[in-house]
């Protein structure tokens, strides 16, 4: 799970972004302390800073410059200050994004995931979690099987002696058909289901991830997202992997 530490005065910004991005997974501490940042982002350790300009104390370039000293972590500034100027300056201390307030959710999501897949992409462990040779992709929002897919041991047997060109359109069938790129709500499911190693998830727990506590969403929407998420698991053979605890929830079953 990636660590972010949000540098920002405002706290309802701030609420709002950490709400955000945990449902996206991430694990999000905010400052308190203005006069000590980097006290907070040793102990921290984070991924990632989002960092604003106008702060308390030392403003958002003197503590990217501080940070830039002991660390190449990425650092996004999120300001209202969108002039030519500010984005230099933020590019010059080491920034290595800007994002305009107000800004989308969403579109600070999708910089910050873009910004963590090429930091990390080959080196960060916990980016993928595993479920009885299932693997989901906590950065590329993917779902995929460890294993090769096949239909059977026997099927296999069965290709024994072919033409060689139908040995090999099986063998290319069997390496790229386990693997499905995700939607946001699919992801969501299952990253749940997934941290749940086997355990039964409520339904109100999911729509909580899905969605916003306050916003009103019919019991069947839910329902509706999880049986098309089952058709996509069908793809790739993985029909069977959400199970139904009935008047309780959901849980991950077998992967075959």
């Amino acid at each position: 799970m990636y660590k972010i530490l949000v540098v920002e005065d405002d706290a309802v910004i701030a609420g709002q972004i950490g709400k955000y991005l945990e449902k996206w997974g991430y694990e999000v501490e905010a400052v308190k302390d203005f006069s000590d940042v980097m006290g907070q982002f040793a102990s921290c350790n984070p991924q990632l800073v989002l960092l604003d300009i106008g702060l308390p104390f030392y403003n958002g370039y003197y503590w990217c410059g501080e940070i830039r000293k002991v660390s190449q972590v990425p650092i996004i500034f999120i300001s209202s200050a969108s002039d030519n100027m500010n984005v230099v300056m933020a590019v010059n201390m080491g920034g290595d994004d800007f994002v305009v307030k107000p800004f989308d959710l969403e579109i600070l999501q999708a910089k910050i995931q873009a910004l963590l897949r090429r930091a990390y992409a080959f080196t960060a462990p916990g980016t993928v979690l595993e479920y009885k040779g299932v693997l989901l992709n906590m950065t590329d929002m993917s779902l995929s099987c460890r294993k090769v897919m096949a239909e059977s041991v026997k099927d296999k047997a069965d290709m024994q002696g072919c033409p060689p060109a139908l040995e090999k359109k099986a063998a290319a069938k069997e390496k790229d058909g386990g693997r499905i790129e995700l939607t946001k709500n699919e992801f969501r499911i299952l990253q749940t289901l997934f941290e749940a190693s086997g355990g039964v998830v409520s339904r109100d727990l999911l729509m909580k991830r899905l969605w916003d506590d306050e916003c009103f969403v019919d019991d069947n929407t839910l329902t509706v997202n999880m049986n098309r998420l089952r058709r996509r698991l069908g793809e790739i053979g993985l029909s069977e992997l959400i199970q139904t605890k009935k008047g309780v929830g959901y849980l991950l079953g077998e992967t075959e």
